[in-house]
């Protein structure tokens, strides 16, 4: 399988707009709870993705049948990951969460093969290595050295769980059940069947929400500031990112799919230097290039 240029750019922006939320989730601490924002995040998603998708609520029964798949899909993919990244960063360094994210191709690959049968060619073991040794780069600064001065936290597990969630949402896409393939398929648009995980995501995200409410009651600070993150995710890592990432997942496969997503802490970083006044280090640059060429390695694997 070669990457054409489309389907590089369609895997490229769901890091990008991610490394954006990881930004906004981390400026959000102390305004809203994190499992709070994930489900405001979820239902406003949800209320935006109605004029597309009206026939899903208007003919529910296709959705009803596939409860399971979709119940599954959003509860990884929406009640989980989000809630867990943004856990996550209340509790752990924005360090260590960018480095428990790297791991996800072997997370991916290794799901593949523990679930799906599907065992890793060595072209994709070795960007994995290439594309791990980049998010090293950005995370020690370029000195090796700095990643043994790294120290765990309690928090990293739900990062962990967050990255095993979304490795198992991302083959689920790739590899739906029956009721999802061929002539057995609902006839949805994208929209649609991107609503129908949503609702079921927001019944484990509405109810984490308030289970957290009862655990640490916290007021919500509303703002200008938080009503245009909420629009922001809502849209960007919501919406845009999900649509983009569902499509390049069926087209490249999640293995492959899975090494763009070492793109966000390189994003992140650019991003968080920008924030700051600083221009982007050599070690970005030299990231950048360890990164693509282990997406260029995984996607020469035959397919």
């Amino acid at each position: 399988m070669r990457l054409s240029l489309r389907l590089a750019l369609l895997l490229t922006l769901p890091p990008l707009l991610w490394a954006a939320n990881a930004v906004v989730g981390r400026m959000m601490v102390g305004s809203v709870l994190p499992l709070a924002l994930n489900a405001m995040r979820w239902t406003l998603a949800a209320l935006l993705l109605l004029p597309m998708a009206w026939r899903l609520i208007a003919r529910p029964t296709a959705m009803l049948l596939r409860w399971r798949y979709l119940a599954l899909t959003g509860f990884l993919g929406m009640g989980c990951y989000n809630a867990l990244q943004y856990q996550a960063l209340r509790s752990s360094s924005p360090l260590n969460v960018t480095l428990i994210a790297a791991s996800m191709p072997v997370w991916m690959l290794a799901v593949g093969a523990v679930l799906f049968g599907v065992r890793p060619k060595r072209q994709q073991l070795m960007g994995a290595a290439l594309s791990l040794a980049g998010v090293a780069f950005v995370i020690g600064r370029g000195r090796v050295s700095a990643l043994a001065e790294v120290q765990f936290v309690s928090g990293d597990l739900l990062m962990l769980l967050a990255v095993f969630s979304w490795a198992i949402y991302s083959w689920l896409l790739a590899r739906p059940p029956a009721s999802m393939q061929g002539e057995a398929r609902p006839n949805w648009n994208w929209a649609e069947l991107l609503l129908a995980q949503v609702l079921f995501g927001l019944l484990f995200a509405g109810g984490m929400a308030g289970l957290e409410q009862v655990a640490n009651p916290q007021p919500i600070h509303w703002g200008s500031g938080l009503a245009l993150a909420l629009a922001f995710v809502a849209i960007g890592p919501s919406l845009i990112a999900y649509r983009c990432w569902a499509q390049g997942v069926a087209e490249a496969g999640p293995a492959v799919a899975a090494f763009f997503n070492n793109l966000t802490p390189v994003f992140a970083a650019l991003m968080s230097a920008a924030l700051l006044g600083e221009w982007p280090q050599w070690y970005h640059g030299v990231a950048f290039m360890l990164i693509a060429g282990g997406i260029w390695v995984s996607s020469t694997a035959q397919q």
